[in-house]
């Protein structure tokens, strides 16, 4: 600058408008520096470096660009060039400390962008899904951004930064408090992973925060489950180690979704089967093996204990329930929508003012929570419509209509035995 103030002088200008103008001029030509420096960056280094990215094999330095990170790096060239210029003006060291610290920023962004990068990077591996590492990108970026915030207010009031480090550990204590929640974030993400308890993707259950759907984000605070209603709840992350949730993904890996449910028999119309009604139930495809070996074990058991077989009290004989239950157990293995490798059971729970209840234990083939709820309601809308072929009667409370089909007989002394 000295050099334009002296070509100044010598073409007869005052030295008051001389020193100002060659300010100016000095300032014109550090923008026109930084602009052709900024224009070759961006327009030509940083095309050239687009072109040999999308002209490679490789996925990862295409996120590199996506996340902008060759672009920020651009940024960091008109700031050396205003440090390199500094001297030339009397507030050469506020100038400096401007142009460091916006180098500094600049390249807090730059480490933030590139630690995105690099989590997504990481994503497009199988293992992303069973040990997510966003939490750990989280704690870096505080890391970064702290130590950046240091060194921005080191230079700013010319101090070494470990004279600031030294005096953050009086603050120790109220760092735990603001950051408390990162910490134990921290911890249980580490628990979590290392356990392998949740992954994006598992289906879970916690009541307490009313979620109930599918993991979409794992984070340094926080669990994002999207729930079938499409809604979003977020849950503390430390809450999935401190309570109890229900994890799904057993579930999905095996590939059937249980069905648990009971049908509930009137014990009244519970009895014996007649000799006609035995024949009538041979021609059900799925009893006639069933009957005719149960039926051969009964005579032969009855006879080799010389059993008087008049009276059906005596002996072994076949129940109309206990025909419907083998009935139902056949018809669940050879369901299309049964899953053949798991367990599959029919068994009678203990009775109870509801009547008798016979419960069907068994797995779905399809875990799609359409698919299953359509096979569960095949089977027991077929169970349902099938009881009264055993002479076996549904329980259920009696409704209005039940009343009003009743006779004023039939009425007043239901009220009567009520009394």
């Amino acid at each position: 600058m000295n050099l334009i103030y002296k070509k100044l002088i010598e073409l007869g200008l005052s030295p008051l408008f001389a020193e100002y103008l060659s300010v100016a001029l000095m300032i014109i030509f550090i923008v026109i520096i930084c602009l052709i420096a900024n224009f070759i960056t961006k327009k030509i280094v940083i095309r050239f470096i687009t072109h040999i990215v999308n002209n490679n094999k490789y996925q990862w330095d295409n996120i590199l660009l996506e996340k902008k990170v060759f672009h920020k790096l651009s940024h960091i060239v008109p700031a050396i060039i205003i440090y390199y210029f500094a001297e030339a003006f009397t507030y050469q060291a506020l100038i400096e400390k401007g142009a460091i610290t916006y180098i500094i920023i600049v390249v807090l962004s730059l480490l933030g962008s590139l630690l995105n990068a690099v989590h997504d990077i990481y994503q497009t591996f199988e293992i992303s899904k069973v040990q997510p590492i966003k939490g750990y990108i989280q704690v870096v970026k505080i890391i970064v951004y702290v130590l950046g915030i240091i060194l921005v207010i080191a230079n700013l009031i010319g101090e070494n930064p470990l004279i600031i480090l030294s005096g953050l550990g009086a603050l120790s204590a109220v760092l735990l408090l603001v950051f408390k929640d990162s910490l134990l974030g921290l911890v249980a993400g580490i628990q979590l992973t290392s356990n392998d308890m949740v992954r994006v993707g598992d289906w879970i259950e916690m009541p307490k925060y009313g979620a109930d759907g599918d993991v979409i984000d794992l984070s340094l605070n926080t669990v994002k489950v999207q729930n079938f209603d499409k809604t979003i709840t977020t849950i503390p992350s430390y809450a999935l180690i401190s309570d109890s949730f229900k994890n799904w993904r057993g579930m999905q890996v095996t590939g059937g979704r249980r069905i648990k449910r009971s049908i509930f028999i009137d014990t009244t119309s519970i009895a014996f089967c007649s000799e006609e009604k035995i024949k009538e139930l041979r021609n059900i495809h799925y009893l006639t093996d069933y009957i005719d070996t149960r039926q051969q074990e009964i005579t032969d058991y009855n006879i080799k204990h010389r059993i008087d077989t008049s009276n059906q009290v005596n002996g072994r004989a076949l129940t109309n329930v206990g025909l419907f239950r083998m009935y139902i157990s056949n018809y669940l293995k050879n369901h299309p929508g049964i899953h053949k490798n798991m367990t599959t059971m029919v068994r009678q729970l203990a009775p109870s003012e509801l009547g008798l209840p016979i419960e069907i234990y068994a797995f779905s083939n399809d875990i799609n929570w359409a698919v299953y709820e359509s096979i569960q309601a095949d089977i027991f809308d077929h169970l349902f419509a099938v009881a009264s072929e055993f002479d076996l009667r549904l329980f259920q409370n009696p409704t209005g209509n039940d009343f009003k089909a009743m006779s004023p007989i039939q009425l007043n002394k239901h009220e009567n035995e009520l009394d």
